[in-house]
């Protein structure tokens, strides 16, 4: 199957990719949708065709940061949306998608108001408030927090992203369900579990948390275990 699909409300289309479907050759292989890896970029573009046929229109993905800045799309020609960590789209002409190989892909919709989001939530955008800036935006654009429905992709575990014991304490102060160690004993981060909380400390429902590690599953992507590696997508789409 080229896209894990998720359920978060009817008129709703989302998921996560993974390796599987694509084109790229090694070590990219094979479906690869990021473009600033070092991949061909003709073949990253068929990549990307094979998953706007699954979405049924061309997914619009920003230029990534690790930052909380939000974009609003309504329209198919807003396809460069420049940087940003989370897209929000009020069209059921304009799919968003997120590209990770480690941080935690976010998938946001509230199917009565036609509103999504697709959220880059890494350490620092989780710790600078990412999730709160999306959420904000969405509401802005007519959707109401109660009836949002939220999807938490792969991403690197508690148990496989080690860091350093001060940075622990930095992130745990502000969002303390990330607090981890790795299987070999040492510090970590819990980045998912801690996107999860901060989720339903605002109100969210999480329909979908994948217990997939992007470090240890060779069917995912992971910069922290290769450098050299490409993109997964998270992607969301409302459905007229």
């Amino acid at each position: 199957m080229l896209v894990d699909g998720v359920d978060l409300g009817h008129g709703i289309r989302a998921g996560f990719t993974s390796r599987r479907g694509g084109f790229s050759a090694a070590p990219y292989d094979s479906l690869n949708l990021g473009l600033a890896v070092g991949d061909d970029p003709t073949t990253v573009a068929r990549n990307r065709e094979v998953l706007d046929d699954w979405v049924g229109a061309p997914v619009v993905y920003a230029t990534q940061v690790h930052g909380t800045g939000v974009v609003v799309l309504s329209r198919p020609a807003d396809l460069d949306p420049g940087e940003a960590d989370a897209l929000v789209s009020t069209s059921p002409d304009v799919p968003v998608g997120v590209l990770v190989a480690d941080c935690v892909p976010v998938l946001l919709a509230d199917a009565s108001a036609g509103v999504v989001a697709a959220v880059h939530a890494g350490r620092r955008g989780l710790v600078s408030g990412v999730l709160e800036s999306a959420l904000a935006a969405m509401a802005g654009a007519g959707a109401e927090v109660e009836h949002i429905r939220a999807a938490i992709g792969p991403a690197i575990s508690g148990r496989s992203y080690e860091v350093p014991a001060e940075l622990r304490d930095e992130v745990v102060a502000v969002v303390p369900e990330t607090f981890a160690t790795t299987s070999w004993g040492t510090p970590a981060l819990d980045l998912p579990a801690g996107v999860g909380a901060v989720l339903r400390r605002l109100g969210v429902r999480v329909a979908y948390a994948s217990d997939r590690d992007t470090y240890t599953d060779g069917d995912l992507f992971s910069y922290r275990r290769s450098a050299r590696t490409g993109r997964f997508a998270g992607v969301v789409r409302t459905v007229a």
